[in-house]
């Protein structure tokens, strides 16, 4: 029985990718193999947001090259779009696909492969995840992915609610919702939909446990969908949003269309009716054009505002984008403001954690292995358990116990 491996760079989308090929190669009768030097068909699906994504990509490709040199290689996704991989020294027989034929990636691999043998699979992940659109019709001026990516594409309600029924068949109790630009579901359909109603449905599905949200977009959290998401039990109170920058002038810049005021408004209106969710941003530092009283004011803002963790991103200019045109802050500036805002990180992730002490949530049982467990609280907390009844995608209650710099302790609670 032939063995595959797939290595996932990116984003949330890229897992999904991943999860629904994973799928089909287990259902035609291929082995998962978790050490890619083992493995006899190697998929790697690529990123290129940043160079740093870049030159991941490029160094495992060496290595897996190195380590593995008989296996089968298929490289997808953006860096083949982006024009980012060397292929210079790629074995004649790797498989280039670019995402517009991501879709094609599993009958293409099968049908060289010559395999079509049905077989049981077993979960790849103790979370589904569940691909509702593609692409970005916006255009921010550092942002590579409409180019890579393509305009937007939402798949049908009625498909994405009958693969939300074979999942929850197969076993699964929570599905992460994601998309590239989760928050304009449906806009480009005929007849038009939204998020909010596509939400709607999916929470009266029939044996789901509950329903995790990949990144959103402030500038379409109106009312109906803030309410929605807050309000369901269904749907996980964690809650992360693209806000980038908190100085209205470099917003201008970015071509976010929004400003700080507006991103007040939304976090204070989430927090008021959900105080328990884990609320989370995407920030870049060290944009074109970022003054020192830009950051200052970006600072200010994610110290006072209820956040409670930070993905913080260094400006990386990308080939094409106008971005990348423009006199650019220096790379020293860049990482001393990153530091200073990931300290600022550290500390409210910590005082995140500490707020639940003692208290029970629920959550996901995301691993197993000889020191214990690990559980996905459905606030996003990760919390370390030495023993726990259920097994990888079971739900259980914790109580956490300790909070170190890097670890959440605690114990099942029963």
């Amino acid at each position: 029985m032939p063995s595959f491996s797939i290595q996932n760079f990116g984003c949330r989308v890229n897992q999904a990718e991943a999860f629904s090929w994973a799928e089909e190669f287990e259902l035609s009768g291929l082995r998962l193999e978790e050490d890619p030097a083992r493995a006899d068909l190697v998929v790697v699906n690529t990123c290129t947001l940043t160079a740093g994504a870049d030159r991941d990509v490029r160094k495992f490709i060496r290595r897996i090259s190195r380590l593995n040199p008989g296996a089968r290689l298929i490289i997808a996704g953006c860096s083949v779009d982006g024009g980012t991989l060397r292929t210079e020294n790629l074995a004649l027989d790797t498989l280039l696909l670019p995402n517009a034929a991501k879709a094609q990636l599993p009958s293409r691999v099968l049908t060289r492969l010559k395999t079509r043998e049905v077989a049981a699979a077993k979960p790849l992940r103790s979370r589904a995840l569940l691909k509702a659109q593609d692409g970005c019709d916006l255009r921010c001026t550092f942002c590579i992915i409409p180019s890579v990516r393509g305009p937007s594409r939402s798949f049908g309600r009625k498909e994405l609610l009958a693969r939300a029924r074979r999942l929850i068949a197969r076993g699964f109790r929570e599905i992460v919702l994601c998309g590239i630009h989760l928050s304009s579901y449906g806009l480009d359909l005929d007849p038009k939909d939204t998020l909010a109603g596509l939400l709607e449905d999916l929470v009266e599905v029939e044996g789901l446990g509950s329903l995790r949200l990949s990144s959103l977009d402030p500038r379409y959290l109106d009312d109906r969908l803030s309410d929605l998401i807050t309000g369901s039990p269904s749907i996980c109170p964690h809650f992360h949003l693209s806000l980038q920058h908190a100085s209205d002038r470099v917003l201008k810049l970015m071509g976010r269309g929004s400003n700080v005021a507006g991103y007040e408004r939304i976090l204070g209106r989430l927090r008021e009716r959900s105080p328990e969710a884990g609320l989370g941003a995407d920030i870049i530092v060290g944009f074109p054009g970022e003054e020192e009283e830009d950051f200052e004011r970006l600072r200010d803002f994610v110290t006072q505002a209820p956040l409670d963790y930070l993905h913080v991103f260094a400006y990386s200019p990308r080939p094409g984008t106008p971005a990348a045109a423009w006199p650019q802050v220096g790379d020293g500036e860049k990482r001393r403001r990153s530091a200073l805002l990931r300290t600022i990180a550290e500390d409210k992730r910590r005082a995140f954690r500490e707020r639940f002490m003692g208290r029970e949530l629920k959550g996901i049982v995301v691993r197993r292995d000889a020191l214990g467990s690990e559980v996905l609280t459905s606030n996003y907390i990760d919390v370390r358990v030495p023993s726990c009844s259920g097994g990888p995608g079971g739900e259980v209650k914790v109580r956490i116990t300790r909070v170190e710099s890097e670890l959440t302790g605690g114990e099942e609670a029963v």
